[in-house]
């Protein structure tokens, strides 16, 4: 699939690390030039420089998502600064776990705030550049890629609210691809199981050793298998749609 992607812009958010720092550096060597959000500007700066160091071009955007003017801006920087938008990929998100009863305000703000909140912020300014995008050379299709999760299939004791943004995000890109299908914009979700990222290190002590002890000895998904579902996604001939992918670890059973 090497340059597939040439002369084409990419928008990954939250980028700084985990599946969207290897997304980033996929379309990066996929050909695309790729603008990297996220609101921790060292590590988008430290991607940036793979990302050229490789040969390819990066622009760093700082920003929270979950804030709607920045996810506007976010997107208005990107086209401003590289001059159109093929490709985005809603990857921020945040997954912080917990029975209701006991689930910290905060918790349950943020979250609905950046999952499903900051994905739609982004996906509505999007949609022009996209739509116009999907209309010019050099692919004449546009790509609006929503990473959910196995969670936003069945739900979990002790996930509700995190399961609750999921099966959102997964109505709402279902729903947006009934409405520009026909203009060529593709929207698609890809759904990961257990990846081995820093995810869970965001959450409370004991539910992270909850976690740990549910998850056991399981083999996880490494970043960049979910990398390559994206890039699987992004890459298919115009006539083509994958709009959900759903990839879990082989020892993975729920």
């Amino acid at each position: 699939m090497a340059q597939r992607l040439r002369e084409t812009v990419a928008l990954v958010t939250g980028a700084s690390s985990g599946i969207g720092e290897a997304t980033a550096l996929q379309l990066a060597a996929d050909g695309a030039t790729v603008a990297i959000a996220a609101r921790r500007e060292d590590r988008l700066d430290e991607l940036a420089r793979k990302i050229r160091d490789a040969g390819a071009h990066a622009l760093v955007v700082v920003a929270d998502v979950s804030d709607r003017e920045q996810a506007a801006g976010c997107v208005e920087t990107t086209v401003g600064e590289l001059g159109r938008l093929d490709i985005v990929v809603n990857n921020a998100g945040q997954m912080l776990l917990g029975p209701v009863a006991e689930q910290p305000a905060e918790e349950i703000d943020r979250m609905l705030a950046l999952n499903l909140q900051g994905l739609i912020h982004v996906s509505q300014a999007a949609l022009p550049h996209l739509r116009s995008a999907a209309q010019d050379p050099p692919r004449r299709v546009a790509d609006l890629v929503n990473v959910s999760s196995v969670a936003g299939r069945r739900a979990n004791a002790g996930a509700a609210v995190y399961n609750a943004t999921k099966h959102g995000v997964g109505a709402f890109s279902e729903a947006l691809r009934q409405e520009v299908t026909r203009e060529h914009v593709r929207v698609s979700l890809v759904e990961p199981g257990a990846v081995a990222t820093e995810l869970l290190s965001h959450n409370r002590p004991e539910i992270q050793e909850a976690s740990a002890r549910r998850l056991g000895d399981l083999d996880p998904l490494r970043a960049q298998d979910v990398a390559d579902a994206i890039s699987f996604v992004v890459t298919r001939p115009r006539h083509v749609a994958v709009n959900e992918v759903l990839v879990r670890p082989t020892e993975q059973q729920q």
